[in-house]
């Protein structure tokens, strides 16, 4: 994946829309994420998460953010925080301190009138990480790695 500045921001919420985030620019990483942090913070076998530069995130809610926003470090990964809007629930946007970088997830992105992603092209995956962990098999043509797609061990 490649950064880089787009047409257009791609847009994100909440569930109910209290909360809502711009991206300025392509992500650095897409991918389909079968790690255990995700399974058990989401309750979904895998999602897919895709990490963005900081310079590329933008707060679309009005400010004070944390009046709509609770928030959750993960005990073994302090750099790695998570946003959750305190109306719905739904996690929206995660911040790793390490890496600069946001996280959000595809199932949260702005959608069209045929419930596609609309900026699908820009955002679509390109491999399973962590997918040692996975909880089932996905059979399609995406590189399962152990780890991070070019930083593990391929796993197909």
């Amino acid at each position: 994946m490649s950064s880089g500045s787009l047409a257009a921001p791609i847009k994100g919420s909440c569930f109910c829309g209290t909360v809502s985030y711009s991206l300025a620019g392509r992500p650095v990483l897409s991918a389909y994420c079968h790690c255990t942090n995700c399974q058990r913070l989401t309750g979904c076998p895998f999602v897919l998460t895709m990490h963005f530069k900081g310079t590329d995130f933008t707060w679309g809610h009005a400010a004070p953010h944390e009046a709509q926003l609770d928030f959750y470090t993960i005990p073994s990964k302090p750099h790695k925080t998570r946003c959750r809007c305190k109306t719905c629930g739904a996690t929206v946007a995660s911040y790793n301190s390490d890496t600069q970088c946001w996280s959000v997830w595809g199932g949260q992105l702005k959608r069209g009138a045929d419930g596609g992603v609309d900026v699908w092209d820009v955002v679509k995956p390109t491999a399973h990480q962590f997918y040692g962990t996975r909880l089932l098999d996905v059979p399609d043509a995406l590189g399962k790695w152990e780890g991070y797609e070019n930083r593990s061990a391929r796993l197909d």
